[in-house]
């Protein structure tokens, strides 16, 4: 095999795939990137076997065939290679050069046919999204998965069409954040469970314009997103998501409509008390026009007021900040609408459309505090 091409092009490629080669592997052959010239384009490709990403690059094949590189030596090499063209060749024992201006370096190679590709998936269902929207739905919600493995289940995302809606979901014991999607075209009712780790990885590579489109495609195992020049393939979380619908409720006893950048800014002021991993929670105290915001710890205490729009009852509730900042960093509206039942329910932050709807628990200040 011989090709050549730019080092930008292949430092964007490597930089791709690069995100589905795992940390830890018994098969050392998965912690390599493939480069497949055995067609007219050059593709790479990683897979960890639960996760794989390919992408094409430009560039020239002087000579067909396919190599595995082990993936953090040709990332390092690749990134400090002079701003040019760079040839990439092996020989017959799969020794590989890599040169580029002045620069050679020879490393070993391991044969591409003992590379586990990306599986053949038959798309049974899909979707064609814009990257900005999927990219927006998954930063709108990411923040809510569970941060361990306790939960399968609370590790991953619903992805939930009707229609022509998609609906986002995820939560961790103590939140969920939904976001809906409105579609271009309907398709069929679709329910998939997809892991966090592939879609915080799809947001970091996606480009998220607007104008460009992403297809999104399901079988009973797997999803598939292909966007630009990439493909990402993802086994899928088996087994039934939680009954979400049970869990949401339009009634309440007070309603404030607020600033939400006065509202985080001061949330945000207050965890200046609040040591990493202290559990102090900030007390809101509801009146007719006023929201009085306060937290106390062993560093001293705050206490800030911000006008607001209220409807129904007076109320004092505690919350996680940390939380509350999470959700209203994410909104882009400049009024937010809480709702709430009791000190003792969770809090709403939704919009009249239930485009987002952010709910969360609320902690015992009394004990707490």
């Amino acid at each position: 095999m011989k090709i050549m091409c730019s080092k930008n092009n292949l430092v964007k490629g490597v930089g791709i795939v690069s995100k589905a080669v795992p940390s830890k592997t018994t098969m050392p052959i998965l912690e390599c990137i493939l480069i497949d010239a055995t067609t007219d384009v050059i593709k790479l490709t990683a897979n960890d076997m639960d996760l794989g990403i390919e992408t094409r690059i430009e560039g020239d094949i002087i000579e067909r065939g396919v190599i595995a590189l082990n993936a953090k030596i040709f990332s390092d090499i690749v990134r400090k290679l002079p701003d040019n063209d760079v040839t990439i060749e092996t020989d017959d024992n799969n020794q590989t050069l890599i040169k580029c201006e002045k620069a050679r370096f020879h490393i070993a190679a391991q044969s591409g046919d003992e590379f586990s590709c990306l599986p053949q998936i038959e798309k049974e269902n899909f979707i064609t999204i814009s990257e900005f929207s999927l990219k927006e739905a998954i930063r709108q919600t990411i923040f809510s998965i569970a941060d361990n493995d306790t939960n399968k289940m609370m590790a991953g995302e619903l992805f939930e069409i009707e229609n022509n809606t998609l609906r986002v979901v995820s939560l961790d014991g103590h939140r969920i954040s939904i976001r809906k999607i409105e579609l271009n075209d309907s398709y069929e009712k679709t329910k998939v469970i997809v892991p966090g780790k592939t879609l915080q990885e799809i947001a970091k590579i996606i480009g998220g314009e607007a104008e460009n489109m992403a297809d999104i495609s399901f079988t009973k195992n797997h999803i598939v997103f292909e966007f630009g020049e990439t493909v990402v393939v993802s086994r899928l979380i088996e087994g039934e998501y939680f009954r979400i619908n049970q869990m949401l409720s339009s009634d309440y006893e007070t309603k404030v409509r607020i600033n939400k950048r006065e509202l985080l800014n001061c949330i945000d002021r207050a965890t200046l008390f609040i040591k990493e991993n202290d559990k102090k929670p900030i007390i809101i105290n509801i009146g007719d026009d006023v929201m009085e915001l306060k937290i106390t710890s062993q560093i001293g205490s705050m206490n800030e007021e911000i006008m607001i729009s209220k409807e129904g009852k007076d109320l004092m509730i505690g919350f996680n900040p940390r939380f509350l900042i999470d959700a209203l960093r994410v909104i882009d509206d400049e009024e937010v609408d809480l709702y709430f039942m009791n000190a003792k329910a969770p809090c709403f932050i939704k919009d009249e459309e239930q485009s987002y709807i952010y709910l969360i628990l609320p902690v015992n200040f009394n004990t707490v505090a």
